[in-house]
């Protein structure tokens, strides 16, 4: 067994040293000190600056002895600390040479692009001291918490219900009901867990909870003098620190215990944790963004650059991580280990992840290094991966994304799919393959539908209630002239645009938000639904919230009762897509009966049985399940008929006869008036005339046969 050797050969000032470990990277404890190990590629000299919490002035800084670099890593453990009471950053001395690439300057103090907690913004929204020396301070964790034998839930894809939420948008609304001190905090979504169970959604998305500034690019609105703020927090700080200003208890430095108490809360209900990660970008910016980290450590390394030194900007940010050098996919690595390991988490969803297979010159890889690492990862082996396979650089790769049999994707063609049909653009086409799991996007390469994750709203774009009142984007509030966020909503304000008195308007405003989680919930593949869109939630027609802290963005929980019929029905779906194991399917459905029915797995129908019509101007379009080719490892399940009418006539629709003995039953009927909209699974009323039913204008029909 190897000899921990812990005895100092060096003394600096007084403080204890000797030659360090240079793995694993960071600030780490062992046996009488703590080890601090830091790379760089093209530094000449390093010096670990070490504060007492909260200090304006280091309490000293120790250079690195020459013999203290073991190749390009700076590695020295310090002895005797009071670790819980210090935060440290590092200088770094080397070339400055802008066209090189090359950033070193030694008055300025750079985090620890390891740093597990990081102090600086330990209360949301307290305006910074904009003269301190040293703004992200790096801080060194002891972890002991007690997960009481909790573990990732290991939830099959095909079973998931993913809700995308904001940490501090969730609770932080007066109404949440919930103490004033956890409200917008990691405490506040622990006590909304029975809030989830009854929806019934199995997995949380949380947005951004890595360390960022919400300062970063603050401004004044110039319509009302309000502060705008990074408030979404795609810009990280730090990649392996949760922020504490999401915590209740941050400005104690309990944000690490704080979340994972949360994680644990949420297993225990039977619900995953996935993490919104940003690895295409950095909080530093271009060229006249702040050096808090990698830009001082070692820019040539961690940045795509052009020729000329500036900073390539596929992520629309200002600058983009070199993702597929050694050393950057390294860091990635390490980061979603930790979080795995460390914090029992369940997922991770990529933003602008087509970035992340672009080589050091922006260029596609054919075979991207670090989504090949990720995919085969032992650590990560049963964690989600879910790419949103697009950038801002202009690369798509929805139904193409460099998958290795692991990758998830975002499925933007089901949102832009779906939103048109239920605008009244015909395309029926084009959604019979996003309701089947989008079997032209990916059965062709083996993959399964649990590749696409459906989703009609994310928090990019229009909330439901909006898709639903506004034509056009009014984004006046971000101090953009309105140009800033996407002006392809396939939006449709069905007749007046924004809020309105005239009640069928409004009627038909809920019948389509009806409409759109009920396409949604019968759909193969995972569904995705969008914080607040449950209880009609709106941003006033505000499609790119991303600089708010105010009510656009915090969810207004008045809303819950005054929407109850809205969140009924999506309690509703969501049951009836968990009771019913045949809108789970692993596989693409084969178009056949292989199970000897007298069936196939799934046909189509229009407004009579078994003749659909196809044409590009049609509006109407219905299939069914057939049971007995449910999922595998399942019991035979019911028959399921799904209708739709777009048409803004109503229109007979002829029903497919079943076996003897067996009746059509109604789930839903967006057309029909609450309570009658829907029914808990397992009750539903048998159907008066079981060869048709009339539906509606723009409504949709779930019938269960059985």
């Amino acid at each position: 067994m190897e000899r921990i050797d812990v005895h100092p050969t060096h003394t600096y000032k007084g403080y204890k040293l000797r030659c360090g470990k240079p793995s694993p990277f960071g600030a780490n404890l062992v046996p009488g000190g703590v080890n601090f190990s830091i790379f760089s590629s093209y530094a000449t000299s390093c010096t670990l600056v070490l504060f007492e919490k909260h200090a304006k002035e280091p309490l000293v800084e120790i250079p690195f002895p020459e013999e203290f670099t073991i190749g390009n890593v700076y590695c020295m453990t310090v002895f005797d600390l009071d670790y819980e009471n210090l935060e440290y950053g590092y200088r770094m001395d080397g070339p400055n040479n802008f066209q090189e690439g090359h950033w070193f300057d030694k008055s300025k103090i750079l985090m620890d692009p390891y740093a597990k907690v990081i102090g600086g913004r330990d209360v949301w929204g307290v305006t910074p001291d904009w003269n301190d020396i040293y703004h992200h301070r790096g801080k060194i964790v002891f972890d002991d918490f007690d997960w009481e034998n909790d573990r990732p839930l290991e939830i099959p894809p095909e079973d998931q219900i993913i809700y995308e939420m904001h940490v501090r948008s969730f609770t932080r609304h007066p109404s949440s009901g919930i103490k004033e001190k956890h409200q917008g905090t990691f405490a506040g979504i622990r006590d909304k867990i029975p809030y989830l169970k009854e929806l019934g959604v199995n997995a949380v998305e949380l947005m951004p909870i890595y360390e960022f500034d919400e300062f970063e690019n603050s401004r004044p609105n110039p319509q009302t003098g309000e502060m705008l703020l990074n408030y979404w927090g795609y810009s990280t700080v730090g990649f392996f620190a949760p922020k504490a200003g999401y915590a209740a208890t941050g400005k104690f430095g309990m944000q690490v215990d704080e979340l994972k108490t949360l994680i644990k809360e949420l297993h225990k209900n039977g619900i995953e944790v996935i993490l919104d990660v940003v690895f295409n970008h950095t909080a530093e910016g271009n060229e006249r963004g702040p050096t808090i980290s990698f830009r001082g450590i070692d820019n040539k390394t961690y940045y795509m650059l052009t020729p000329e030194g500036y900073y390539y900007n596929f992520s629309g940010t200002g600058n983009t991580l070199n993702c597929n050098n050694p050393v950057v996919r390294g860091i990635v690595l390490d980061c979603l280990r930790y979080w795995a390991a460390e914090y029992h988490i369940d997922g991770f969803r990529f933003d602008l992840a087509a970035i992340l297979g672009r080589d050091p010159w922006g260029a596609p890889l054919a075979n991207p290094p670090l989504l090949e690492s990720l995919a085969f990862d032992p650590i990560l082996a049963k964690c989600k991966l879910i790419a949103e396979a697009w950038d801002a650089g202009g690369l798509y790769q929805v139904g193409s994304f460099p998958a290795y049999g692991r990758w998830a994707e975002w499925n933007g063609k089901y949102r832009d799919g779906i939103r048109k049909f239920l605008k009244g653009d015909g395309n029926v086409g084009d959604v019979a393959q996003r309701l089947q799991g989008s079997p032209d996007l990916y059965a062709w390469s083996g993959r399964a539908p649990a590749t696409s994750i459906n989703f009609i709203t994310a928090h990019d774009g229009f909330t439901l209630m909006d898709m639903v009142s506004y034509d056009g984007k009014h984004n006046e509030a971000n101090g953009e002239n309105n140009n800033d966020g996407t002006n392809d909503n396939d939006s449709w304000n069905c007749g007046w645009e924004g809020p309105t008195d005239d009640f069928g308007i409004n009627t038909l405003r809920r019948r389509q938000i009806k409409n759109a989680v009920a396409i949604l919930m019968v759909s193969q593949g995972v569904p995705m639904i969008l914080m607040g869109d449950e209880i009609g939630r709106t941003k006033y027609g505000n499609n790119n919230t991303y600089c708010h802290d105010n009510e656009l963005n915090w969810l207004d929980w008045n809303l819950l009762e005054k929407n109850a019929d809205l969140f009924k029905f999506f309690k509703h779906c969501i049951a009836f897509r968990k009771a019913h194991p045949v809108l789970r399917n692993q596989w693409h459905f084969r178009n056949c009966d292989y199970m000897g029915s007298g069936y196939a797995d799934i046909t189509w129908h229009g407004t009579q049985a078994w003749d659909a019509d196809w044409s590009d101007s049609s509006l109407t379009l219905a299939f069914m399940l057939c049971g007995k080719h449910a999922k595998q490892g399942t019991a035979e399940d019911s028959y399921i008929y799904v209708a739709m009418n777009m048409h803004w006539e109503a229109h007979w629709f002829g029903l497919p006869g079943l076996h003897p003995g067996m009746k059509w039953r109604v789930f839903a009927n967006t057309g029909a008036t609450s309570p009658h909209d829907s029914w808990e699974p397992g009750k539903e009323p048998v159907l008066e005339n079981q060869s048709g039913l009339l539906l509606g204008d723009r409504s949709v029909v779930i019938l269960v046969g059985k």
